[in-house]
């Protein structure tokens, strides 16, 4: 990281230092040590007002010039910041870090040097006036005297790797067009921008070479297939070469929230432009380049044309329906009796009806089917070989892997010569939990019952991504509420099939908007932050939290051979007998588990005796299971 030179040099940011500086001179007169103004936080698209490096410690300071309080938005600015810096700036990960608000007008000081159970050398935000600077300084290197002098020059060009959410991520494209400053460069992640690169070459070369092709591109959970399909369309989100992408996707909650989030920022960024801009017509402009899979079907069902788009980029394939699904829906939603094809191959004829060239771009899954006729990804593969014989297949070679369950059409393909395999469409690194790249792992050991396996994933992580157990929710709520710092985000998660927590005030069939939930503050009842209403598996699948607590129902229960499968109907559960149907609730499981970025509590909740729905048995394995793993008791 290096220093900024990008000044905002306005009259009032002129006055603004005008008044910062001598703050400074006073307080710094006897150290030694260096100050940088508006240093890059590149991946928030903000500066910090001031960096003071003074022997062993890294003050973040934000100047809040005439304010007299203490806001909580601005506390939490200056904390954000001094996160970002403490998880993605490498030289930051071992040094002392203090978030400092000046608030020039307070006439209190909380200078007061306080750490966080996270033991990681960032401290709790110091709040002053304009004179409290000096005593800050004295405080904090008295209380860290035993820490070792910063090499100024070292930390100044550590090495900068952000990991965004998805939120961030799309907004930083939607706005920039640009992953640069947002996506790690580690050599670990490379493989993000390779993949975005070859999907490139893809499409140039089909349009070149008026060529039709599909690829599909392969990725473990979290590893960043969304931002993969966003950088794609955000790169092309004009016709003016006649190559316009879309983004599609099933997921509607995801869609809704990227789109909102989108529509937000814009309005924000066009009225501190001094421009007027309704969100209505924010969110038409957004929905140009993203969109719902679903709506886009309906357009050209009714529309014999070709798409206006040459790309489409289909995110989540493999939750594309199968052939009777479809024939369903459209007979009884639609009332088209003669539609006879499966949802895959009516999208790759819409594609197909261009006469020149078109690029499909399929983001795959594993272990993600969590809806009834859901295809896997093999219907898209069987509609290439069946019916588009014109089409070329590029394919990584991990989705001949037998979770994707395609190996047989993939062979068929290959025999035929018409399939490309590129390791270079495989995403192997999850991003999403920037301090766990083994959680994908220790999630898929756990829910296939391989308890070494799952043990030994734990212990390489668990000092990084911590991860407790608990069966008391209160207990879990407390531990959230104490690990998440700044902005960070957190809130409860449940399988969609956990109807027996109500008595835990947890009511999975209760009305509730997951925009607000992901997307509101901490003073709106709504989000996620109260922890009154949570989301499932299918709210929240292709969406992340920093942190979030997972409670654990009696709808998946441990046995020592395979898990139990049960749906609640009426008034007692039911035996889930068919493999589909226990795939799928194995599955929400598995999309609640990986949620996280920073870490996660797990509630088992106590069972009751005097519930019939809610036996002790239906509840204990599972607990003692988990525990078994090694995952701590809080």
């Amino acid at each position: 990281m290096t220093r900024s030179n990008e000044f905002d040099a306005t009259f009032l940011q002129n006055k603004s230092w005008e008044l910062q500086i001598p703050i400074l001179k006073a307080a710094l007169n006897e150290f030694n040590g260096e100050v940088f103004f508006e240093f890059s936080i590149p991946r928030m698209g903000k500066r910090v007002d001031t960096l003071l490096i003074i022997e062993n410690v890294v003050f973040v300071i934000e100047f809040k010039v005439g304010e007299r309080h203490f806001l909580r938005h601005n506390v939490e600015q200056v904390w954000d910041y001094a996160l970002d810096l403490k998880n993605f700036h490498k030289t930051s990960h071992n040094v002392v870090l203090v978030p400092v608000l000046i608030a020039t007008e307070a006439k209190k000081n909380y200078a007061e040097i306080q750490l966080t159970s996270h033991n990681d050398k960032l401290t709790l935000p110091v709040k002053i006036g304009s004179e409290g600077l000096l005593e800050v300084i004295q405080n904090a290197l008295y209380f860290f005297s035993n820490e070792r002098q910063i090499n100024i020059s070292e930390y100044i060009n550590g090495g900068y790797m952000p990991t965004p959410t998805i939120i961030e991520a799309a907004v930083a494209l939607y706005t920039t067009h640009s992953v640069e400053n947002i996506t790690r460069s580690d050599a670990d992640a490379k493989n993000l921008t390779v993949t975005t690169s070859k999907i490139s070459e893809i499409i140039e070369s089909a349009k070149r070479n008026n060529n039709k092709i599909i690829c599909f591109v392969t990725g473990v959970p979290g590893a960043g297939k969304t931002l993969v399909g966003l950088n794609v369309a955000t790169s092309h989100l004009d016709n003016e070469n006649g190559n316009a992408s879309v983004y599609l996707s099933g997921n509607k909650p995801l869609v809704d929230i990227l789109q909102e989030a989108l529509a937000r920022d814009k309005v924000q960024r066009e009225r501190e432009k001094g421009n007027k801009i309704t969100k209505i017509a924010a969110k038409q402009a957004v929905k140009a380049f993203i969109q719902i899979v679903h709506h886009y079907r309906d357009e050209y069902l009714k529309n014999s044309d070709a798409p206006y788009d040459h790309v489409a980029i289909f995110d989540e394939a493999q939750r594309a329906w199968n052939k009777q699904q479809t024939i369903k829906f459209m007979k009884q939603k639609k009332g088209i009796h003669d539609f006879d094809y499966s949802e895959p191959e009516f999208l790759i004829s819409c594609l197909d009806r261009h006469k020149n060239w078109a690029v499909i771009v399929c983001l795959v899954g594993s272990g993600q089917e969590i809806n009834t006729g859901e295809a896997g990804i093999s219907e898209w593969l069987d509609a290439i070989d069946k019916t588009f014989p014109d089409w070329k297949v590029y394919i990584s070679p991990n989705l001949a892997d037998s979770e994707y369950s395609a190996i047989d059409v993939i062979d068929k393909l290959n025999l035929l010569g018409r399939a490309y395999f590129d390791k270079d469409l495989h995403l192997a690194v999850s991003l999403r939990s920037f301090r766990a790249e083994m959680l994908s792992s220790f999630v898929k050991n756990l829910l296939d019952l391989n308890i070494e396996k799952a043990k030994d994933d734990f212990l390489q992580f668990s000092n990084r991504y911590p991860i407790v157990l608990t069966r008391d929710i209160i207990k879990a709520k407390k531990w959230l509420k104490e690990k998440a710092r700044g902005s960070e985000r957190y809130g409860i998660v449940v399988s969609s099939q956990a109807l027996r927590l109500k008595p835990f005030a947890i009511d999975v069939k209760s009305p509730m908007n997951y925009v607000n939930w992901f997307l509101d503050d901490k003073d709106d009842v709504r989000s996620s932050f109260y922890m009154e209403d949570v989301v499932t598996e299918f709210h929240i699948q292709g969406l992340e939290l920093d942190w979030s607590c997972v409670v654990w129902d009696g709808d998946l229960r441990y046995s020592k051979n395979e898990w139990q499968t049960y749906s609640f109907r009426g008034k007692k559960w039911q035996n889930i007998n068919k493999i589909e149907r226990k795939k799928y609730l194995i599955n929400a499981y598995r999309v609640l588990l990986t949620r996280a970025r920073q870490g996660m509590v797990i509630v088992v909740p106590e069972g009751s005796d005097n519930d019939h729905t809610r036996r002790k048995e239906y509840y204990d394995p599972t607990f003692n299971y988990l525990k078994d793993i090694g995952i701590p008791l809080i």
